[in-house]
């Protein structure tokens, strides 16, 4: 568990509201159920991947987007640090290597991938981290991309994490930032744009956090 000085927002709100978690997932299940289209993101990704690919989900929360991608034949594993999520997406979207740990500080269990064709993060993952531990994760997500992999990571604007610096903090962090859209179904990305899907690609030498 991150100390509390590097606890990451989704944290502090489970600390202050034990229902938080339940909640979360109670309403993603009443929008499933009212036929909301919710894996819009998934779909992205497995459009950007060849058949079979190595995925990891980073901050996969309940699983819908796991779920999805395990569906169209890849090999997904999920990473959250939130157990009750991680319950509800073992419940509700089976398949997948789901994976209780803090994205800063993870260890893959040995019997899954190692190394991915992508690596994507929805869910506003990035807003929610601690500034202190953004450059870690990114990190780990370069060291878990193969060689030509990709990243793809979207966040919206106001959560405390602006755009250029979440660039300049990849860029340190061994990703370099290759194409910039404002939605995942790749609308043109603006300076008035207050969403960012960033698709990054890992540095020829990988950089150590700073």
């Amino acid at each position: 568990m991150l100390r509390a000085a590097r606890r990451s927002k989704w944290a502090d709100a489970v600390a202050n509201n034990p229902n938080h978690s339940a909640w979360y997932v109670q309403r993603f299940r009443d929008m499933a159920a009212n036929g909301a289209d919710l894996v819009g993101e998934a779909r992205l990704i497995d459009a950007m991947a060849q058949r079979g690919s190595t995925i990891l989900d980073a901050g996969c929360g309940p699983g819908r987007h796991a779920g999805y991608l395990h569906a169209a034949g890849h090999t997904v594993v999920g990473v959250d640090l939130d157990p009750v999520l991680i319950q509800a997406a073992e419940e509700d979207f089976p398949g997948p290597r789901y994976v209780v740990g803090d994205l800063t500080d993870v260890v893959l269990p040995t019997d899954a991938p190692q190394e991915f064709d992508l690596v994507f993060s929805a869910g506003n993952v990035m807003g929610f981290l601690h500034p202190d531990t953004r450059r870690d994760v990114l990190a780990n997500i370069a060291g878990w991309l193969k060689p030509e992999g990709r990243a793809v990571i979207g966040y919206g604007a106001g959560r405390g994490y602006d755009f250029d610096d979440f660039v300049t903090d990849a860029a340190s962090s061994g990703l370099l930032l290759k194409q910039a859209f404002s939605t995942w179904d790749l609308q043109l990305f603006t300076e008035e744009s207050a969403f960012l899907v960033a698709v990054l690609h890992r540095a020829r030498t990988a950089l150590p956090p700073s």
